[in-house]
């Protein structure tokens, strides 16, 4: 049967590298990456700090054609060149049918992505200025949190498809439920998501592929399996408790 999602699958190349003893190639995603079967709607990458989520996702939206800092495929910028070689070595597996549209996000470059939509809307006077796509208000003139939401209401539309680094790192807990929201509108229509994300909230939307990063491999999990999850869910729980033992009382 043929799929019709965007993207299918992320293979590494492992006949073609030497070793796996220095960066990037040393990290958890990549070291034991293998086959990563990528769910046609939803696609979750967590691990802890270091693992190696933003790396595998810069590869593999640079596989794609995306350009390394963020933004639509049409960005070539580079404020500072910073991105591994790990791409070269990322096999994609598309589908028979192409995205009308798409975004790769990374949460601490996006104000350079912000910056270059000002200058290219400066430079060129001739053609359709970008800035509107993100709403009536400029991007720099609202806060992190604000323009983030901007993008994923007003920029963001169906058939798309979008990779997300840490979509959640200047949102509220309620602002990050309302990206769940802006996420199933976006699935209904048509819309194929890869988010790697340190949220309990963010990574709790429904049928969902999760895949968790740890020194012993690439593992798909349940929700209601994956660390974060245990975490909060204690901490809340039992906060006072919890605080003791942190705290050393």
């Amino acid at each position: 049967m043929i799929s019709e999602q965007f993207l299918i699958e992320v293979d590494l190349d492992r006949e073609r590298l030497e070793s796996f003893d220095e960066y990037p190639f040393s990290l958890d995603a990549v070291k034991h990456l293998r086959h990563l079967k990528l769910h046609p709607s939803v696609t979750f990458i967590v691990g802890e700090n270091g693992a190696g989520k933003s790396t595998l996702l810069e590869a593999i939206a640079v596989a794609w054609g995306f350009n390394a800092e963020g933004g639509s495929i049409s960005f070539k910028f580079g404020t500072r060149p910073s991105h591994s070689g790990l791409h070269d070595y990322i096999r994609l597996s598309r589908g028979v049918k192409r995205p009308r549209t798409g975004y790769f996000l990374r949460a601490e470059s996006f104000f350079n992505v912000a910056t270059e939509i000002e200058k290219l809307d400066e430079d060129f006077d001739n053609i359709p200025r970008i800035g509107p796509a993100y709403g009536k208000r400029a991007l720099h003139e609202q806060s992190h949190g604000e323009s983030f939401m901007a993008l994923m209401t007003e920029r963001f539309s169906g058939q798309g498809l979008y990779i997300l680094d840490e979509p959640e790192a200047a949102l509220s807990p309620t602002r990050q439920m309302a990206v769940l929201s802006r996420i199933h509108q976006l699935v209904g229509q048509g819309s194929q998501f890869l988010i790697a994300t340190h949220s309990p909230i963010v990574m709790a939307y429904p049928d969902a592929s999760i895949y968790q990063l740890t020194g012993d491999g690439v593992t798909s999990v349940e929700y209601t399996e994956t660390e974060h999850y245990a975490v909060m869910k204690s901490f809340l729980n039992g906060h006072e408790r919890m605080l003791d033992v942190l705290l050393g009382e």
